[in-house]
């Protein structure tokens, strides 16, 4: 997360705080700030690890968008007050999380956020679901602010016919949107890229 253009940088901290304590679903060590404006946590699976990333990122946006380095491997705590870490899982994610910085300065990749590495051959193939990960980061990015609060209603399992009343305007005018910006799609890609083991 790049905070330091924000206007209220103490809001946005608020917020992400508040975002990542409700991203603790599948969490072996809940998801929080270490330094700057970077976190981190651990999950059981990739999939839960992808899902608590997308959580977060839903919470806050469009406010503000929010980079993922997702990675797969053994941590190991060096310091528990600090909570520095090493290891492959660590690393993996630092390279992730640099791709992604990287990606961005692309004007093909410029909407990617969220990537996921290994070293590891026994772990999740990283190929087919970094294809997905920048699919989804390419279709998000695209939309505008009513697509997003269409989306963010979507994923909270409320139906078109009220998230037409919150935005008022018709039922259809929501399924057409929904339609033309992949916003079920998007719902259905993040369930399904929830369940990578």
């Amino acid at each position: 997360m790049d905070s330091r253009g924000a206007v209220d940088r103490a809001t946005l901290h608020r917020a992400v705080t508040t975002a990542l304590s409700d991203a603790t679903a599948g969490a072996v060590d809940p998801p929080a700030f270490t330094v700057g404006d970077e976190f981190q946590g651990s999950y059981s699976s990739v999939g839960s690890a992808i899902a608590a990333a997308w959580q977060v990122r839903l919470a806050v946006a469009p406010t503000v968008d929010v980079r993922f380095g997702i990675g797969w491997g053994a941590v190991t705590v060096l310091d528990e007050t600090t909570g520095i870490q090493d290891g492959p899982g660590w690393w993996s994610a630092r390279e992730a999380i640099e791709w992604t910085a990287e990606a961005q300065r692309q004007p093909g990749l410029a909407l990617v956020r969220t990537t996921y590495r290994t070293t590891d051959p026994t772990a999740p193939d990283a190929g087919p679901i970094n294809a997905a990960l920048m699919c989804r980061d390419h279709m998000f990015g695209s939309l505008d602010e009513r697509s997003v609060r269409i989306l963010k209603g979507l994923v909270s399992h409320r139906s078109k016919k009220q998230l037409a009343a919150d935005e008022h305007i018709s039922p259809s005018a929501v399924s057409q949107r929904a339609g033309r910006d992949g916003l079920d799609l998007i719902v259905s890609a993040s369930r399904l890229l929830a369940e990578t083991p």
